[in-house]
């Protein structure tokens, strides 16, 4: 990922304009609305295909009765990639005496998690015959994120199985379990990945003992989102569990006020922060539960002490003040580390740094300055640095695995692979961001919005790509959004350079309404591997951008590559749609409501 000839690695619109555009839309929603019905249709038809007719008695829920659960299985499987073993999986299981699709979904949800339980205790075995300590690390790094997966996967079946008298309607919860089975193929092929980084031995032995914890999720996650999630938006009555209001989620919106001086709200921030956390974001004042200090005026002089203190896996917010100060240590914040809030005095004062790489013996996984797993993670004002540069090629200064994770007016400085949005939902706002090589990567539905992106020279032999997506599964609710951004150069900037490349077969990357600096090379994207083109099933798109760097004429002329798409196709990648979706946004009053 490293040289040019080396692919390997890991504005407001015009109010009559949108008049006009309105009124030219009516036709499209009208056909849209049809098509939507035509959809039910056909996954009503596929999923109860084997139903009896209406005049058949229902029973006493008012779900019609059918004889054939091994025919519903099957059309529910239907959906899915892997046909063949989503039917034997679930028909293996003893309680599939059932033709209601919740039912048949959790059931896979099991299959799943019996299969990476069982693939969670290979990697000692792994350990015990690994001789080359890079190897060694790999490994561990495929016990984390197997070890997460199964706690993705816990967490789903404790949503799909919560009662509390509703039938299935939420659109919340649905996307809950799309963005958490989204995470446990991720952190599957992110073993992968590690182990293919090594030159690891055992990469095609562990390839295929991860081949039906993968494509069970693969089945489940299909399930979730062309039955479950359609049938939900029509509000079709399946069963009271699986879509009710989850009592869990509420740690979200949990909070520790302490002493605040809450300043003006504004509409700027996700919904699912909270009120009391998009206050928090922008007050002058606020009384943290912890402050750090380099200069030992605070409770601890290091990040590593105070997060000690912290406890584990809470449902109140805890807000830890980073004073002024250059903190030179490397901080991992394991999947117990719930609501966290980092505050700093700016993100040029308060600076987090480190110089991990690749280069000196260190998996790029693990190179973060900061890493942080758990949910529910802000952060605000603060500098993330990984000092190593360019000549130690992957050098990663902050990767973020936290669902429901917002970076406001912070500050990512490295050069390859710099922010690594690793999975599940996350949001930048008014951040800086530079780099070199694929310096924005990973598989987050994340969502980068009025941020500053700085492509920066790399060495004499090197290109630039400012994105790497991954989205391996077409099902993953996954993908980059910058949205109203600056492209820029961050210095003297001659090397070629592009928005980015594919790294998975489904990558996903839209820049909309952003101000496209001279500096790009105007086909705007890269292959993977110099000279073959892409897959057509990726989804890369541009939508209104403006500046030098802006004119589309000369593109690429990939299959997967839209160089113009409509207005309610960007809006899929508003904040809105792509990391809320359904009530996370309120109707009224949010900033993303209207930014098309």
């Amino acid at each position: 990922m490293d040289s040019i000839n080396s692919f390997k690695g890991y504005g407001k619109v015009d109010p009559v304009e949108e008049q006009a555009f309105r009124k030219k839309s009516r036709k499209r929603v009208i056909i849209v609305i049809i098509s939507a019905i035509v959809l039910l249709a056909i996954i009503i038809g596929v999923v109860a295909g084997t139903l009896i007719h209406k005049n058949n008695k229902n029973d006493e829920n008012g779900y019609v009765s059918s004889s054939d659960p091994s025919a519903a299985l099957k059309a529910v499987c239907g959906v899915t990639q892997n046909q063949e073993s989503c039917f034997s999986s679930i028909s293996e299981l003893e309680s599939t005496n059932t033709t209601d699709p919740e039912k048949i979904f959790q059931l896979s949800l099991k299959v799943v998690t019996n299969s990476l339980q069982k693939l969670s205790n290979l990697p000692q075995e792994w350990m015990n015959k690994a001789e080359n300590p890079m190897v060694k690390k790999a490994i561990t790094i495929c016990q984390n994120v197997i070890d997460d997966a199964i706690d993705r996967l816990n967490e789903s079946i404790a949503l799909s199985e919560v009662n509390n008298g509703e039938k299935i309607q939420s659109v919340s919860i649905v996307n809950d379990l799309k963005t958490w089975l989204s995470t446990a193929i991720t952190d599957q092929e992110t073993c992968l990945e590690a182990l293919e980084e090594v030159n690891a031995t055992i990469v095609e032995e562990v390839r295929h003992l991860m081949k039906n914890s993968t494509e069970f999720a693969s089945n489940s996650l299909a399930i979730v989102t062309k039955i479950i999630e359609v049938l939900g938006n029509f509000k079709i009555p399946l069963h009271r569990k699986l879509l009710a209001k989850d009592p869990t989620r509420q740690f979200v919106r949990s909070l520790n006020h302490g002493d605040i001086e809450f300043g003006h709200q504004d509409s700027e921030f996700p919904e699912w922060m909270g009120e009391a956390e998009r206050r928090l974001l922008q007050v002058v004042n606020v009384t943290a539960n912890i402050t750090v200090a380099a200069d030992g005026t605070g409770d601890f002089v290091t990040l590593k002490e105070a997060f000690a203190t912290v406890a584990k896996k809470s449902k109140i917010r805890t807000i830890i003040h980073l004073k002024a100060g250059k903190y030179v240590e490397n901080v991992v914040l394991d999947k117990s580390f719930w609501n966290i809030m980092l505050i700093g005095d700016g993100k040029t004062k308060t600076i987090i740094s480190g110089s991990k790489n690749f280069v000196d013996g260190t998996p790029t996984f693990d190179t973060a300055t900061f890493a942080i797993q758990g949910r529910g993670f802000i952060a605000k004002d603060i500098r993330f640095e990984n000092t190593a540069g360019a000549a130690k090629h992957q050098a990663v200064a902050l990767r973020s695995q936290s669902d429901l994770a917002a970076f406001y007016r912070c500050s990512f400085d490295a050069f390859q692979d710099t922010l690594y949005p690793h999975s599940n939902r996350q949001f930048y706002r008014e951040c800086d961001i530079t780099g070199t090589i694929d310096f924005i990567f990973g598989n987050a539905a994340v969502v980068f919005q009025n941020c500053n992106i700085q492509p920066r020279q790399p060495l004499s032999n090197q290109f630039v790509t400012i994105t790497a997506q991954g989205k391996k599964d077409p099902n993953q609710n996954t993908g980059i959004s910058i949205q109203k951004c600056s492209l820029s150069p961050l210095d003297k900037l001659t090397a070629p350079t592009y928005l980015g490349r594919p790294w998975k077969q489904y990558s996903t990357t839209i820049i909309m309404q952003s101000e496209i600096g001279a500096f790009l090379q105007p086909i705007g994207w890269i292959e993977w591997v110099r000279g073959v083109e892409p897959p057509s099933s990726i989804f890369y798109a541009e939508y209104q951008n403006t500046g030098p760097g802006a004119d589309v004429s000369q593109r690429v002329k990939w299959a997967g590559y839209k160089s113009s798409v409509t207005a309610p196709e960007a809006t899929k990648f508003t904040v809105e749609s792509f990391i809320q979706g359904g009530d996370w946004l309120p109707e009224a009053g949010v900033l993303y409501d209207t930014a098309l």
